[in-house]
């Protein structure tokens, strides 16, 4: 077991590794860079510019060298604890998504248990009563999830809640928004979201409905269940034993999605709610080819990715003994 969780470590930091290098090519794609964008918006404005001070900023931040050289730069900056500068917020990055990360967390794990503790049960309950009125009314309500864009849902349920007297859009309410944090900031931010966890929530919640409920559809029909119900196994104890259990397998593999989908997945909702988290910082860092901020936005996303994986393979490895046997004998 320990080696296999060493095994899996290795492989993470060199699956970060190459994803950075990645991510960094692909953001230098776009003509120019971020001085480059800037003297277009003082040519726009109708604003004189100094070009040898542009030279200098982009001297400055090394964004005069080649591919490799600026990367190896900002990697080497990244693993001292630097992230560098970000040119549209004129501050450190650290700092940037430092006041956006503790937020963007909070929503991410409350959607993920939102997602799993309700679709979880839902999906044991559609397989156990298939064809039934509940069945039929859930899986109508799945399709409906899946087929409404999450930034339509939010429009909507704006509109709802405006309409029933309640405050939306944003994490706080205007007289929160400075306010040091405390029991009422806490509690503030707790009534908001509730609106943003159900709109994002929604469609993951509808497809790992599905999915639950084929894969333990698929269990229940099996020989060792028809026997051990045979032998006169209590159905509640014959259905959590095994079933739900192997049940869970495709449904825990997802976690290395669901995370980076929760953060990513959610820019467009984030951008109509108006909420203070790394989707629309991030969105606006490749609107306007920050560099340092989008690559270490994107790098923070890609983390996501791999850390979801290993949880996955080590839930896996727990949840179905024969991962585990596998892995062993080889």
């Amino acid at each position: 077991m320990y080696t296999y969780i060493i095994h899996r470590i290795l492989f993470m930091i060199v699956t970060v590794i190459i994803l950075s290098i990645l991510t960094f090519m692909i953001i230098q794609l776009p003509a120019g860079d971020f001085v480059t964008h800037l003297a277009a918006q003082f040519a726009r404005s109708g604003q004189s510019f100094d070009q040898a001070q542009l030279d200098i900023i982009r001297e400055q931040f090394g964004l005069n060298g080649t591919l490799v050289e600026q990367y190896l730069a900002w990697a080497g900056n990244v693993l001292q604890g630097d992230l560098g500068w970000s040119f549209q917020f004129t501050r450190p990055v650290s700092e940037v998504i430092g006041e956006r990360i503790g937020l963007t967390v909070v929503i991410s794990l409350s959607t993920l248990l939102f997602t799993y503790l309700l679709a979880i049960p839902i999906g044991v309950y559609s397989a156990t009563h298939q064809y039934s009125i509940g069945d039929n009314i859930v899986m109508f309500i799945g399709f409906i999830g899946l087929a409404i864009p999450s930034f339509l849902l939010a429009l909507i349920l704006m509109f709802v809640f405006l309409n029933a007297g309640f405050s939306v859009g944003g994490l706080f309410s205007p007289e929160y928004l400075r306010a040091e944090w405390g029991p009422g900031k806490i509690w503030d931010l707790m009534k908001h979201l509730p609106l943003p966890i159900i709109i994002i929530g929604t469609a993951g919640t509808a497809g790992l409905i599905r999915v639950m409920r084929a894969s333990l559809l698929d269990e229940i029909g099996k020989q060792y269940v028809i026997t051990a119900r045979a032998k006169g196994v209590h159905e509640t104890k014959l259905l959590y034993k095994y079933p739900v259990r192997v049940a869970l397998n495709p449904i825990a593999s997802t976690i290395g999605w669901e995370l980076p989908a929760i953060v990513s997945g959610g820019i467009i909702v984030e951008l109509v709610l108006n909420l203070p988290t790394t989707g629309p910082m991030l969105f606006n860092a490749l609107m306007n080819q920050d560099l340092f901020l989008a690559s270490s936005s994107l790098l923070f996303l890609n983390m996501l990715t791999v850390i979801g994986t290993f949880l996955s393979d080590i839930l896996l490895v727990t949840i179905d003994p024969r991962i585990r046997f596998t892995e062993q004998e080889g």
